[in-house]
């Protein structure tokens, strides 16, 4: 397990060097970064007094050498539209964003995992074919449609919840939350379920393909011959090897929720991340475009690796392969 975690580290360090060369990138060759800090009237020495200071006449090497190490140290710059340092705005953002990616993602797979497993259990019931039918929709209609659906629906007609914003916020010092209070908790639930709305009907159909699949193998119905109740094999049996794969996948879609909240995020007007790096691109900000590249690689990295480590737990074959390549 521990040369796994540390080849895994290894692997995430060059992945994490190859986002901080594309960030890299973009601040040296999308723009000129004197241009869009200074204005018309800015005369030719302060304007070379300014490339001196940001070290823009230092070797590329150098500079990029000089970019990964502010980044580790989060100095991720400065926007070029607010004038503020980018780790502010983006500290300022990051708990809408992940509050809101987590309550979705919590919904998909407490939603999800059930329906799934009914679906599979029982696939000739009425329940199931509506299950199916609702999966295909959500699975169809683009995330914004069903954002705005949402909208016309519990927002203009019915009046019941919020169409935008965040509610009441709380400030816990370094974190905020509106699920403190109940204008907090109206205003997340239209945007959670349309970001989980896609996740939930791929864990659904997921979890029900791969238990028919275990259904259908010879040590299943082995147990069945042994006499174990339907409960002890679909439950004990069954679904444990089923989540296996749903691990990997839920993994991925977890990091899929939070850096593709984007839309959901400008259809709501959600104060997060995604909003940030939208207004960023149509101001051509690069520190933030960058910033949010670097951090959104972050969080796939991390969230791979603490499902590689979480797939190796569950699934005893891979421990028994591991053993065998060691031994």
């Amino acid at each position: 397990m521990i040369a796994l975690v540390i080849r895994r580290v290894f692997q995430s360090f060059v992945v994490m060097l190859v986002v901080a060369l594309l960030a890299f990138t973009l601040f040296r060759y999308v723009g000129d970064p004197v241009a869009m800090m200074v204005g018309q009237e800015t005369s030719l020495e302060e304007r070379a007094q300014l490339r001196e200071t940001l070290g823009l006449n230092d070797p590329v090497p150098l500079q990029f050498a000089n970019f990964v190490w502010n980044t580790v140290q989060g100095k991720l710059g400065i926007s070029y539209q607010i004038g503020r340092p980018v780790a502010d705005l983006i500290s300022e953002r990051l708990p809408a964003t992940l509050e809101l990616s987590l309550i979705a993602a919590l919904y998909s797979l407490i939603v999800g995992i059930p329906m799934g497993i009914y679906t599979a259990l029982h696939p000739s019931r009425f329940l199931s074919k509506v299950f199916l039918t609702t999966s295909l929709i959500g699975i169809s209609l683009p995330t914004f449609l069903i954002g705005i659906l949402l909208i016309l629906l519990f927002g203009v007609h019915l009046g019941w919840l919020p169409t935008f914003g965040r509610g009441e916020v709380t400030d816990l010092g370094w974190w905020t939350t509106g699920l403190l209070s109940t204008t907090g908790w109206q205003s997340v639930l239209m945007p959670a379920f349309t970001l989980g709305m896609f996740q939930l009907t791929l864990i659904m159909r997921l979890v029900r393909s791969e238990m028919l699949e275990v259904l259908r193998t010879d040590y299943i119905k082995f147990a069945r011959a042994r006499g174990l109740a339907n409960r002890a094999v679909n439950f004990g049996h069954a679904l444990k090897n089923t989540l296996v794969p749903v691990i990997t996948i839920t993994g991925l879609q977890v990091g899929s929720i939070i850096a593709f909240a984007i839309i959901t995020e400008t259809v709501f007007q959600w104060p997060g991340m995604g909003l940030l790096f939208l207004q960023a691109i149509q101001f051509v900000d690069i520190p933030i475009m960058a910033a949010y590249l670097v951090l959104i690689a972050l969080f796939f990295v991390i969230i791979n690796l603490v499902v590689d480590i979480l797939y190796h737990v569950v699934d005893p074959r891979l421990r028994i392969e591991a053993q065998n390549a060691h031994g």
